[in-house]
């Protein structure tokens, strides 16, 4: 009785699968088939005063060094930036916030509220052997070179010029306009959090933020061909901890048991082996996967991205094992980074350290992703110092205004282009306006193809010239996009 009963069951759950995964199939061949298209500009006039404006700046070096203030640096290059765009800065409220810049533009109705768009001035070191040295602003082979092409004074460059021509139109923006760009971006300081304080202080709120986070890309994922839109909906919190094991320390030559390294080196192989964070999709994976679906180019792809009602469990187990990119999308991650032992070779130390950086996802905020860590810590005799921390940023809406306002500027500018919001995995300055906007949107309108993705903070970084043109329009459509909500 009892086999025959496990038996019908068996039967049931197997008849029951079948139903699903027949329902799946047929939703799968009913999704129509989609590919995308892109063309760079062939407006060859607009590329060479563009490329000439972006390599007028990427040859002045705006480096930031973290513990180094430079305001009077950036001060300077607010100086080439208004030689660059004269009615930008003849017609615009400037503010200099201790080499921070915000730009107001003043818009016909005071009573909607205003929208900001922003890139960071400063750029990272650039260190070893270059193709063009990497403060020359080499224009070649139908790209800008240098430190800062791509990353992202291409993005400043953009938005300024869409202003400086609407201005010379005699354009009106229907709200107020600004122009922010921090000067510490890449060392995480205290830039963005002053022009973010500022709109606070005056008690004004954003409608809309447009910074870097995603762009233009090629063959986002295996399977999936084409050109897409990658737009962050919101990037993962940041963190850095610190482990410490202490001991009395004494002679190499008469080592006790559990001294301070070792007790460090099984922590980390701890970590390593039995990862303590919860996979979990988002729904900005969600909606990533269900955009995609009609590009795949196989149909299992196809069945899997766009049934994911069925097929979620399984991915969760699979991603994170195919893919480190997939991985830091579905769940907080963390990577060891530094170390410090004892001074002498022959010296058992007092106190070893080695340092965690931590990527939060909002299902497991910073928290519960360092009690985590610090609990595991603590198992192996070590102390846990959090030198730094912040959680998830505010998620966008994808129901919102904003969203689809998004999508519609870059249905106008990049006709046949897809559109994939995805999960920003690294840091922006956008995180920092949480308290004052709702609507951070994480989109450069530049195409980063392989050579420039691989470039980010490395050598030999560049940005296709013929891809600026869309860019400055871009920015030209989101500014007047904001005039359907005169008409509400």
């Amino acid at each position: 009785m009892m086999l025959r009963f496990i038996g019908v069951t068996l039967l049931l759950i197997l008849i029951a699968a079948l139903v699903l995964l027949f329902a799946a199939v047929v939703r799968t061949l009913l999704l129509k088939k989609k590919s995308t298209n892109f063309e760079l500009s062939a407006d060859e006039a607009r590329i060479e005063l563009y490329s000439r404006k972006l390599s007028e700046m990427v040859r002045f070096e705006t480096v930031s060094h973290r513990g180094f203030p430079e305001p009077d640096k950036f001060r300077a290059f607010h100086g080439i930036l208004e030689g660059l765009f004269p009615k930008v800065f003849e017609s615009m409220e400037k503010t200099d916030i201790d080499g921070n810049l915000l730009m107001k533009w003043k818009g016909a109705d005071d009573t909607l509220d205003p929208i900001i768009l922003t890139s960071h001035l400063d750029v990272v070191p650039a260190e070893g052997e270059w193709k063009y040295p990497p403060f020359s602003g080499a224009i070649a082979e139908g790209k800008v070179w240098g430190r800062g092409s791509a990353d992202i004074k291409c993005g400043v460059m953009a938005f300024y010029q869409a202003c400086e021509e609407l201005l010379e139109e005699g354009y009106v923006p229907p709200c107020d306009v600004y122009l922010g760009s921090s000067c510490t971006e890449e060392i995480g300081g205290d830039g963005a959090p002053k022009i973010a304080d500022w709109f606070r202080q005056r008690g004004i709120r954003l409608f809309m933020l447009c910074d870097e986070g995603g762009s233009l890309v090629e063959d986002p994922v295996g399977g999936v061909p084409g050109n897409f839109a990658a737009v962050g909906i919101f990037e993962k919190g940041y963190g850095d901890l610190r482990f410490i094991a202490r001991s009395s320390g004494g002679h190499s030559s008469t080592p006790p048991k559990g001294t301070p390294i070792p007790r460090l080196a099984q922590f980390i192989s701890h970590v390593e082996k039995h990862d303590p964070f919860t996979v979990k999709f988002s729904p900005a994976v969600d909606a990533m996967f269900e955009n995609l679906a009609p590009y795949c180019s196989s149909f299992l792809m196809k069945l899997v991205m766009h049934n994911l009602w069925l097929f979620r469990p399984i991915l969760k187990k699979v991603m994170p094992m195919i893919s480190t990119e997939a991985a830091a999308m579905l769940k907080t991650t963390v990577a060891f980074t530094m170390q410090k032992g004892s001074e002498g070779y022959n010296v058992l130390p007092q106190e070893a350290w080695v340092t965690a950086n931590l990527r939060y996802i909002p299902h497991q905020g910073m928290e519960e992703s360092n009690a985590l860590m610090a609990g595991i810590a603590k198992k192996y005799g070590l102390e846990t110092e959090i030198v730094t921390a912040g959680n998830p940023s505010r998620e966008l809406d994808l129901k919102g205004e904003p969203f689809r306002m998004t999508r519609d500027a870059i249905a106008k500018v990049f006709p046949g282009v897809g559109v994939m919001p995805y999960v920003v995995t690294g840091g922006t300055d956008s995180r920092f306006y949480d308290g004052v906007c709702d609507s951070c949107v994480r989109f450069s309108p530049v195409n980063y193809g392989p050579e420039q993705l691989a470039a980010m903070h490395a050598v030999n970084e560049n940005v296709v010239a013929a891809c600026l043109p869309m860019a400055v329009d871009y920015y030209k459509e989101i500014i007047r996009i904001q005039e359907e909500r005169l008409q509400k």
